[in-house]
């Protein structure tokens, strides 16, 4: 199928994906903050509400790649190196100021799932760091010679759902103890920030070094 990305490419973005979903942010803090005071159901009412604002942001981010790619291939290579640059930004963000992660720990009378629902889609759409992030991670993966590669923007961007969801899954249902496990162990947030700076300081300069050849 030629919307496949290759095996490597597959493996690289799997990583990548797992490391950016167990990074503590808003949606996380979201997940396991209504998990801890209003029930599971609330926790995961808001992650499947993100999901959606996840399949909203890839849709539009690789309809407006593709379109780049058929208006300018060197346009969309000047937006992956740029993209390179705002992934070393992450990476000295991860390293200088860490993970920010205050879930909400005090219980509360549960809200609808539908409330909960629209919670955690308008967090995920109103972020525009989110359209940012995905404007510049998913480039990473294409080529602009690869005729192929709306195809591939789409279905990797989608494929980073149900890779997240074997992180986030238990984080919702053993809520209560992550969020004390990040709070009392500030070395495992670090750990995982150096994991989100290596790693993508590794993206950066494989695209850097792939267009200086």
């Amino acid at each position: 199928m030629t919307f496949l990305p290759d095996l490597s490419t597959f493996l690289q973005f799997a990583i990548a994906t797992l490391v950016i979903s167990i990074t503590p942010g808003p949606d996380m803090t979201l997940f396991v903050g209504r998990a801890i005071s209003e029930g599971r159901a609330a926790g995961f009412a808001c992650m499947f509400g993100a999901m959606c604002g996840i399949v909203v942001h890839t849709s539009l981010v690789a309809l407006g790649l593709s379109a780049l790619i058929v208006a300018s291939p060197q346009a969309f290579l000047a937006l992956k190196v740029a993209g390179a640059g705002y992934l070393v930004f992450l990476a000295f963000q991860a390293l200088h100021k860490g993970s920010a992660f205050s879930p909400d720990m005090v219980k509360r009378r549960p809200r609808s799932l539908l409330k909960n629902w629209a919670t955690g889609i308008g967090i995920n759409l109103l972020n525009p760091k989110i359209i940012l992030f995905f404007m510049t991670f998913l480039p990473q993966f294409v080529s602009a010679s690869d005729p192929h590669a709306p195809g591939k923007l789409f279905f990797l961007g989608l494929m980073f759902i149900p890779l997240s969801l074997p992180v986030v899954v238990p984080m919702v249902i053993a809520a209560d103890r992550f969020a004390v496990l990040l709070k009392k162990s500030p070395r495992v947030t670090r750990i995982v920030d150096y994991l989100f700076a290596g790693i993508f300081s590794a993206f950066a300069l494989k695209i850097l070094t792939a267009q200086a050849r």
